[in-house]
């Protein structure tokens, strides 16, 4: 079906659309920025942000955008009254005018938090599955402070950049899955961990501490308060860089050990858990006989030390998002 947009929207989607396939995969901060400024060429915008959903009651933030300014990342856990719940029970586009904003301020504020918005148009992001309806797995959101500016030309083409940026996502997503189904081993970066994590954080404060002590010794910079501002900067970033290496001394590792306990055979049901397959589903997946599949999921339960196969996928999710 051809998306109904005018003829400069469609211009500018072509565009979004290439210019998104060429940005470096990984670089998700890059990704979000640049979708916010497609945003921007299509409606009016005064607040952007893009979330994804984790485990029953939870939705990360990684990032946000109000008034010009790049907004801190969040998590929130979401209630029964607000967008994101709106979102996985109806399953389709939040407009504002559906319920002149009562969902969107029912949820906890972003942005600006002393001025309420008056318009905003909220769009869930699907990825598929093998079995069974599209997983819903996040949303993208933008809102204006001025009434009426999101018309139907603009609702269709912020629902065709987050279908775009889902299916940009998605991607990575599945070539995780297919490395993940390899056996593990040390020249195999099959599964992401803390320790990749803190890594991770650990060399991009590097960077900017790097870089804080360049700018400390240009000469401008020998005048207070800009030297002080400076000199602060990098001994924040050296002790959060020790308190990083700290941080996981203290992590729950439990979620890691359980899944190493298992069997390679093990750990591929287990992984498959994650994306919901029943019993049948998991056999022919497998290519194995039913009753195989019932004794690895009844080891696992064991050595999970857990009633219920939806627990054991939760606890796989956290060990993968470590």
């Amino acid at each position: 079906m051809v998306l109904r947009v005018d003829a400069g929207t469609a211009l500018v989607l072509r565009e979004a659309y290439h210019k998104m396939q060429a940005l470096p995969r990984g670089n998700h901060y890059a990704l979000y920025d640049y979708v916010r400024g497609v945003v921007a060429k299509v409606a009016p915008m005064d607040t952007f942000f893009v979330g994804f959903l984790q485990g029953s009651d939870r939705v990360r933030y990684p990032y946000g955008y109000e008034d010009g300014k790049y907004d801190d990342p969040s998590s929130h856990t979401f209630g029964p009254s607000g967008p994101t719940a709106w979102l996985l029970r109806m399953r389709q586009t939040y407009r504002f005018g559906y319920d002149n904003g009562a969902t969107l301020n029912a949820g906890i504020p972003c942005g600006d938090v002393n001025r309420q918005s008056e318009d905003g148009v909220i769009v869930p992001m699907f990825r598929r599955t093998k079995d069974g309806p599209e997983h819903l797995f996040g949303m993208m959101a933008t809102y204006s402070y001025t009434p009426g500016v999101y018309d139907d030309n603009a609702v269709r083409a912020l629902e065709w950049l987050a279908g775009a940026l889902a299916q940009v996502l998605t991607r990575e997503v599945e070539d995780r899955e297919a490395l993940r189904l390899l056996p593990a081993g040390d020249d195999t970066p099959n599964l992401l961990t803390s320790d990749h994590v803190m890594e991770y954080l650990s060399n991009r404060i590097a960077v900017l501490r790097g870089l804080a002590g360049q700018a400390l010794d240009e000469p401008a910079a020998a005048a207070e308060p800009l030297h002080g501002y400076l000199d602060g900067i990098i001994r924040t970033a050296e002790q959060t860089q020790s308190e990083l290496i700290e941080m996981m001394l203290e992590a729950d590792e439990g979620p890691e050990r359980r899944f190493l306990s298992l069997t390679e055979a093990q750990q591929r049901v287990a992984l498959l858990l994650v994306q919901g397959l029943d019993n049948e589903a998991l056999a022919a997946e497998l290519g194995v006989r039913l009753p195989t599949v019932k004794t690895h999921l009844g080891v696992i339960l064991r050595k999970y030390g857990m009633e219920s196969r939806v627990q054991v996928a939760q606890d796989v999710r956290r060990y993968l998002a470590r």
